[in-house]
Order: C-alpha cells, then structure tokens, then sequence
C-alpha cells in the first residue's frame, strides 16, 4: 500500500524579485515531510507543495503564507517612502 501524499500550489502576482528575496533563505531549509518547488514566471511566482500529512502541509502552507505577507508589507513601507 502506497503512502498518500497531498499536494497543493501557491500562485502569487507580485513583483517576483521582491518575493524571492523574502523565499530564498527559507527555500533551501526544507520543512519537514514536505517537497517544495519554486517557479518564477514574469511577475508570477508559484509554489508548489508535496506533503506526506495534513499537518506538515498546513504548517508549510502557513509558513509560506506568512512569508508571502512579509512582502506584501514590504512592497507596501517601499510604497510609502517614495
């Protein structure tokens, strides 16, 4: 019997080096049970998770949410200071 393994993708429409700077240094750290893959196209960046359980794929799902929030907030005291 084969393990199930859920999946699920991120697409966000932001300025990608911006988002990118926040993902890099997390990317490379993994969390644990899960598979990421990161695709940068244009201004859109998807994020693509595999997840051996339903808490490792919400603890992902939330930590990369919450990264995503951190550019939002950068992109919006970058906004203000110009």
């Amino acid at each position: 019997m084969s393990a199930i393994m859920l999946s699920a993708a991120l697409t966000v429409n932001a300025d990608a080096d911006t988002v990118m700077s926040v993902l890099s240094p997390e990317i490379g750290r993994g969390l644990p049970r899960t598979e990421t893959d990161i695709s940068v196209d244009g201004d859109t960046v998807t994020i693509r998770v595999t997840a051996k359980d339903c808490s490792a794929m919400r603890a992902a799902l939330n930590s990369y949410l919450g990264w995503i929030r951190i550019t939002e907030n950068i992109k919006e005291m970058s906004d203000r200071n110009e």
